[in-house]
């Protein structure tokens, strides 16, 4: 599989709003251990504790090099030793949805995962609001998308895809889509 083999499906929904869905192995109870667990978490997006109720601290500890077999491009090696970020648990139904403030910029914006059951497989729901700008949603959706496609990876028992190809891929589609929507 190479990076044209994934396809920028995230959607502004509204004003400074994306949202991005995708159809994972089940069930419900796995991808909630995915989203929450530190230890499972960082395989995909992020180490770090989140305390799963409304006030609750989080702590997110990205190394991304950690994610796939390729290396970072020198546009983020400030990722590779960036300090722990903290946000805040707004929203928590366990195990069906988490919002939280974002840790990445200062908690000016708030990401909510939904859980939704489809036979044996979950609907994930990943909504991030408050983002400022095309340039920053842009990012936003590739970010999300390439961690997205590393958690499907897992899920799947695969080998993760190369996390900083797809990245730039995405981001190249999402530019041309969003500059589109206007």
């Amino acid at each position: 599989m190479n990076t044209q083999d994934f396809t920028a499906t995230g959607e502004v929904i509204a004003p400074g709003t994306v949202r991005i869905e995708r159809l994972l192995p089940g069930p419900v109870e796995r991808l909630w251990e995915y989203l929450t667990n530190s230890e499972k978490r960082r395989l995909w997006l992020a180490a770090g504790g989140i305390e799963l109720f409304p006030g609750g601290k989080v702590e997110l500890l990205f190394r991304h090099r950690e994610l796939s077999h390729e290396p970072t491009p020198d546009r983020y090696k400030h990722f590779e030793t960036s300090p722990a970020m903290f946000g805040e648990v707004i929203e928590c139904d366990s195990p069906r949805l988490i919002t939280y403030s974002w840790p990445g910029d200062s908690g000016k914006s708030e990401v909510t995962f939904e859980l939704f059951p489809e036979g044996p497989n979950v609907r994930l729901v990943l909504t991030h609001r408050r983002l400022e700008g095309t340039e920053m949603m842009i990012s936003v959706a590739s970010g999300w998308e390439a961690h997205l496609g590393i958690l499907e990876d897992r899920l799947a028992g695969g080998e993760p895809r190369g996390f900083w190809s797809t990245h730039a891929g995405l981001e190249k589609q999402y530019a041309g889509k969003f500059a589109a929507q206007g």
